[in-house]
């Protein structure tokens, strides 16, 4: 029998898995890290004391309901459904109402649930037309109880 103790070799340890691990954590902080970029730009908004104009201006209202159908005002206010959804009947009737008059606002009146694409062509079709003031009708939200 063999009792004699065997000489180990001397124990080391190896620098390169730490390296590794140090590596990984500085590419893991570079990563999720969020960099501030508030300074890149500035921007001044105007201020405005806002009231209430003394005479009416005459001014395009067209609604889109949740379906995506456009009805469009007449001057006594009354609204009237396009016949289809077209791009084209959409112009004929935003040319009818505005005549050569580019500069009336054109308020768009769309429910909560219409499509995304049905806003986006009214839009378009206002813009191409050439009207420059084209807003979005909105509600204040009633707070809850």
């Amino acid at each position: 029998m063999d009792f004699r103790r065997r000489s180990k070799p001397p124990l080391e340890i190896s620098m390169t898995p730490m390296i590794d691990v140090v590596f990984l954590l500085l590419i893991f902080f570079m990563v999720t890290t969020t960099f501030n970029r508030q300074t890149e730009l500035t921007v001044n908004l105007p201020e405005a004391q806002g009231q209430e104009a003394k005479e009416k201006q005459k001014t395009i209202t067209l609604m889109i309901n949740a379906d995506g159908d456009y009805f469009i005002s007449d001057a006594e206010g009354k609204f009237h459904q396009l016949i289809n959804r077209k791009i084209s009947t959409l112009k004929r009737a935003l040319v009818q109402m505005a005549g050569s008059n580019r500069k009336i606002p054109v308020i768009i009146n769309a429910d909560g649930k219409t499509p995304h694409q049905a806003v986006i062509s009214a839009l378009d079709v206002a813009g191409r037309l050439g009207f420059k003031k084209v807003v979005f009708a909105t509600r204040n939200a009633v707070p809850k109880q």
